[in-house]
């Protein structure tokens, strides 16, 4: 099973044995039938340790990002504390992409710090500014490529070379391209970062988190905190993302193709400033892009001319857009990551601008969804 498509569909989804159903059952138990004391059967005893319906998930994800072992949490920020909780301790330093995600940055600067985590932000696009803000107690180089909002580019290759030069460990955050589109572990990162919320669901209709990596020592710690911390991903949450990684691959081409179409749009547009999307050839990452993704994704940021309030009355006036948070599933939003999604990182380094608005373009027809745009620029 080596095409992408291929594993998406049936990694870790044999049919049902006792049945022969082709979708993997939902098991809705909370614990297990021992046939005699510690007589497990399929090593299953009670449901936050283990469940069929997520171990199917965790060998479909592990597939999907050509790693050993996967996790699935209840959500992205529960699998980040999981992983920072398992790798750091108090009095530990992360080196914290410049412009990571808003929740990220919240938990690592606002609840990990009292606990004796200590950072510091790095725009990760320039590996000498990465290597100087190493330290001797550095575990972790955290990463977001591309990033968000800011759909900054960082060389994985590189960035992992700097870290391990320094006994940390490379994490990327691969939620904006999915596994489709960019598989961080096979150019050198230790762990991959989802939230399966965006683009692994793409339904909009589940919230979840997950961890992959190909290192089996640190995975078999990171499982044994998945149990002991206990935020693991409920059956029903773990059948629905199944579901949906059925469709990633098409849906992840439809995403980027109106993207496209999109970021056409805008660049021509005389109320936009700047166009961020590492497809375009200006972008200073695209070139980095192109070689480590075979696609640029369905994420697109741009900036107003007239500031701010041309910002929020162009997310007021969206209507196929939907003015809402969270990404990557089938219907499109629109976003001023500024007051919404990044307004934790307000007054700090990671402050976004405040013209900034940010769309995730889903899969309607393209004239459609540019139509709604030139009326809400208009």
């Amino acid at each position: 099973m080596s095409g992408f498509n291929t594993r998406a569909i049936h990694a870790g989804q044999d049919p049902d044995p006792a049945t022969g159903a082709v979708i993997v059952p939902m098991h809705l138990t909370t614990t297990y039938k021992q046939d005699g004391v510690g007589g497990l059967r399929g090593g299953y005893e009670y449901s936050r340790s283990g469940n069929p319906t997520r171990t199917a998930l965790h060998e479909a994800l592990a597939a999907l990002e050509e790693g050993t072992t996967a996790l699935a949490f209840a959500s992205g920020l529960a699998a980040e504390d999981t992983l920072l909780r398992t790798v750091c301790r108090p009095g530990d330093h992360v080196v914290l992409g410049g412009d990571a995600y808003g929740g990220t940055f919240r938990l690592i600067s606002r609840v990990l710090s009292e606990w004796g985590l200590e950072y510091t932000p790095v725009h990760l696009d320039d590996p000498d500014q990465v290597r100087a803000a190493m330290r001797p107690t550095t575990r972790v180089i955290w990463c977001e490529t591309p990033s968000n909002p800011l759909l900054n580019i960082t060389d994985i290759e590189a960035t992992a070379s700097v870290a391990h030069d320094g006994g940390a460990l490379l994490v990327v955050d691969n939620t904006f391209a999915s596994p489709y589109l960019q598989r961080p572990l096979t150019l050198g990162a230790d762990v991959v970062v989802h939230s399966t919320t965006k683009y692994l669901g793409g339904h909009s209709d589940v919230v979840g988190g997950a961890l992959v990596t190909g290192d089996a020592a640190l995975g078999e710690r990171l499982a044994y905190n998945h149990n002991a911390m206990g935020a693991v991903a409920s059956p029903f949450d773990s059948w629905l993302v199944l579901r949906s990684l059925k469709t990633l691959g098409v849906r992840m081409d439809r995403h980027s193709a109106n993207a496209a179409r999109v970021v056409e749009f805008l660049v021509e547009h005389p109320a936009v400033a700047s166009v961020l999307y590492p497809g375009l050839p200006s972008h200073p990452g695209h070139d980095i892009a192109a070689k480590q993704m075979s696609g640029f994704g369905g994420m697109v940021s741009f900036r107003l001319r007239d500031g701010e309030d041309a910002a929020l009355k162009v997310c007021d006036r969206a209507q196929l857009f939907t003015l809402a948070e969270s990404l990557g599933g089938v219907e499109s939003l629109i976003e001023h990551p500024g007051r919404m999604t990044h307004a934790s990182a307000a007054g700090s380094p990671l402050e976004v601008p405040n013209d900034l608005v940010r769309l995730s373009v889903g899969i309607e027809d393209a004239d459609d969804l540019l139509a709604d745009l030139e009326q809400a620029l208009a």
